[in-house]
């Protein structure tokens, strides 16, 4: 199993791509994108907007940059000399993989290509919560290759080509959680992946979820005192460390119950419970049906 937290949780969401184009922006412009919190990241080609999220400062974005935004629901972008109100545009479709906003006499101040993907995981809730609200990467050209590609193979009908957009988006959404900023700063374990005291803690949970962790025992990888450990991690990570744990281990059960391995003290000893009964109580508290159902229910799904 790997050890990489930020790749373990990218491949459990299980990425596919829905569409991927190129927009161009004339004049004065504003797009509300409200759809329903699936993922959508864009890379800027030529010229700057705004990008307004709720509860967050608006930001300034320019040629070379990437935007993810994992969870998306109330996100506004808008030319730099919008108005307050009244200009909400849609764009329109002007040829195979090409929209268009704003005016035809107007000339285009802005191009991007946009991506909008959903996350295939029954836990796709809980993993999305893991990672930060909006991520900006700004200067690194590989992102923008690689939406370019992952444009490219949604627009053919190629052989493999469900897994091939599969792994991009992987590829596309680990490089850009590593390499971008979290603008809102909000909680989140990629936060805490680049936390020098946090970061070892989280890769021992994740290399050995099996293990008897206690907080004391996780401080002591972060080699830090017990309770400035707790704090530290609860207000970086946005969850207690046992909370974390749990949810961490609970995701592995079912990704492993959803593998057809239905026995259940096996499932049980590789996520750290040593009886069947004990992981079967943990499991039906946490997911709301227990394991041998939840099993049986993802078969016939």
């Amino acid at each position: 199993m790997a050890t990489d937290p930020l790749a373990e949780i990218v491949t459990l969401l299980q990425p596919s791509a829905s569409f991927s184009k190129q927009v161009d922006y004339a004049g004065r412009w504003r797009i509300n994108r409200d759809v329903e919190g699936k993922p959508v990241y864009f890379a800027v080609l030529e010229g700057q907007c705004r990008v307004v999220a709720a509860g967050r400062p608006p930001i300034t974005v320019h040629a070379g940059d990437f935007v993810l935004s994992p969870s998306t629901s109330d996100q506004v972008i808008e030319s730099i000399d919008a108005p307050p109100h009244g200009i909400d545009m849609a764009p329109a479709e002007v040829g195979p993989g090409r929209f268009r906003v704003g005016a035809a006499n107007e000339p285009v101040n802005l191009r991007m290509q946009v991506g909008l993907c959903s996350f295939a995981s029954p836990d796709a809730a809980l993993l999305v919560s893991l990672l930060p609200a909006m991520v900006v990467a700004r200067g690194e050209p590989r992102l923008a290759q690689l939406l370019q590609l992952v444009g490219d193979e949604t627009r053919q009908s190629r052989p493999g080509r469900e897994l091939v957009l599969e792994r991009l988006l992987e590829v596309l959404l680990i490089e850009a959680l590593r390499c971008g900023t979290d603008i809102a700063a909000v909680p989140s374990v990629a936060r805490g992946l680049s936390d020098d005291r946090l970061v070892g803690a989280l890769r021992a949970m994740h290399a050995r979820p099996a293990h008897s962790w206690t907080v004391a025992a996780l401080a002591a990888e972060a080699a830090m005192s017990r309770s400035a450990f707790f704090a530290r991690f609860s207000r970086v990570v946005g969850l207690p460390p046992m909370e974390y744990l749990l949810a961490w281990r609970m995701a592995l059960a079912k990704r492993l119950l959803r593998g057809r391995e239905v026995a259940i003290q096996h499932v049980a000893a590789q996520v750290g419970y040593g009886s069947a009964s004990t992981f079967s109580t943990a499991f039906t508290r946490h997911v709301g049906t227990p394991p041998m159902r939840y099993a049986r229910a993802a078969l016939i799904g």
